[in-house]
């Protein structure tokens, strides 16, 4: 029987979400199946073709795997790349992960800067502080910016005297000076609360923030987003700003 993350699960074996398909086995399986309200594979694609009696196979996987399904998941996984000693270690020889870079240039660790348990890509600058975090390639975090436990992806700009706590920031955005990010208390979005239901404050990419804002907790924003987004310089927790066609 399919069972969609249970709380008691019967069995220590779960699905990766990983499959591979002959293409007319998967065309007629989708075809037929196309109907059926919310059609999953491992809940509809999956027992329709075992009940038809075509060839299906599983491996058994015993290496690193983790779901990441949600914003807090998946903050979670990259919080545990930077733990003592993670259980998914990117220094380990026998799990090298190779990759076409650009060549950037290598990181840049100002000597007024405070770096602390953290994996930071090529390309960065660094003259403020960061702490237990995962910085990506070519990020920029100005002098007096203070970086906790958040996901930095890259081409993003740190603006000076800024605090981002528990933030989840895509690539190419920019955050203006002396803002801060995630403060406050939990509250339930008022957005989505199927995707947002953390104490995260997501940024979307491309998106840019003003100079002296404050942002709450499970908070949502994407866009070029100007002082007027802000009544009285706060996005509270549980809010969003959303402006779809708006970014750089």
């Amino acid at each position: 029987d399919f069972q969609e993350k249970p709380k008691e699960p019967k069995s220590n074996l779960a699905s990766m979400g990983i499959y591979i398909f002959s293409w007319p086995v998967l065309r007629e399986a989708l075809i037929t199946n196309k109907e059926v309200p919310g059609e999953d594979f491992g809940k509809h694609i999956i027992p329709y073709l075992f009940n038809k009696g075509n060839r299906i196979f599983a491996y058994e996987f015993n290496g690193y795997w983790k779901d990441v399904g949600t914003l807090e998941s998946y903050w979670q996984a990259n919080m545990e790349l930077v733990s003592i000693i993670p259980e998914f270690n990117l220094y380990e020889e026998y799990w090298k992960i190779y990759t076409d870079t650009k060549n950037p240039a290598p990181q840049f660790i100002s000597q007024n800067s405070h770096v602390e348990r953290c994996i930071i890509a090529e390309g960065c600058e660094i003259h403020g502080e960061v702490h237990n975090s995962v910085i990506g390639e070519g990020v920029t975090i100005e002098s007096g910016a203070v970086v906790n436990d958040s996901v930095i992806m890259s081409g993003t700009t740190i603006g000076a005297g800024t605090r981002v706590d528990k933030g989840v920031i895509a690539q190419n955005v920019t955050i203006g000076q002396n803002c801060e990010i995630g403060v406050g208390d939990f509250a339930p979005s008022t957005y989505d609360q199927r995707v947002y239901n953390a104490e995260l404050a997501v940024i979307g990419e491309g998106s840019v923030l003003p100079d002296n804002v404050k942002v709450g907790r499970n908070t949502a924003i994407y866009g070029v987003t100007t002082a007027e987004d802000y009544p009285d310089g706060l996005l509270a927790s549980g809010g969003a700003i959303i402006k779809e066609d708006e970014t750089v």
